[in-house]
């Protein structure tokens, strides 16, 4: 299974996408992951997207896809993968599907987790985020069975520096004016599948693996 996650901020990309990899045993790739790799390691390309980076600028698609790619024809990703945070722009999804499609590894879905930007406000001003397994509570939502400790691996949970409500307002328009476009697109090649995202975990889980229940190579 080839898919990609779109949604806003708060839409629970990460938490679904954990909970695919899980269930079909598919490589999870983040682009924020991938860009922290290659600058950690001072590859050419990271020491190119660095340089936008510091200066608080988007990483440009020709760089964004030339990582992409490679990390997707890493072992792990070649049976399957989820794309959580690529593509975010036209041009990245027409060189994404331009390049799979060569390779004989078409897109299979793209899921489209929707949620209000009021839900998404709520949702993300009473986040945390374990540093270490990167695992996701939420206060209200789905609070650490030991306050301020992860479940999993027991270190002390953090609030996201950019999660305060006037950033999250500014990252919201980001994605309607930059990457909310992808929707129309991935709706025109037949690949869009949406998901109503604003309930409870388990419930979008369902409604997740519903949505690509017909897809002939899962496996459950």
């Amino acid at each position: 299974m080839r898919i990609v996650l779109l949604g806003p901020p708060g839409a629970g990309k990460g938490t679904q996408a954990r909970r695919l990899a899980d269930r079909y045993g598919l490589a999870v790739i983040g682009t924020g992951d991938i860009f922290r790799d290659h600058v950690a390691r001072g590859t050419p390309l990271g020491r190119e997207a660095k340089a936008y980076m510091d200066r608080g600028e988007y990483v440009p698609d020709r760089i964004a896809v030339e990582m992409v790619l490679a990390r997707l024809d890493q072992p792990d990703a070649r049976e399957g993968f989820i794309l959580d945070g690529f593509p975010r722009t036209v041009p990245q999804a027409q060189a994404l599907e331009r390049a799979l499609t060569e390779a004989g590894r078409p897109l299979d879905a793209v899921l489209n987790f929707k949620i209000s930007d009021e839900m998404a406000v709520k949702r993300l001003t009473s986040r945390l985020v374990c540093p270490n397994c990167k695992r996701v509570y939420n206060l209200s939502f789905k609070p650490p069975r030991v306050e301020g400790t992860c479940d999993v691996c027991g270190h002390e949970l953090q609030l996201r520096n950019d999660d305060d409500e006037a950033t999250i307002l500014r990252r919201l328009d980001v994605y309607r004016t930059q990457t909310e476009p992808l929707v129309l697109y991935f709706w025109e090649r037949g690949l869009l599948r949406d998901i109503d995202a604003e309930a409870p975990e388990e419930v979008v889980a369902d409604r997740t693996i519903e949505a690509i229940s017909d897809l002939s190579d899962l496996e459950a």
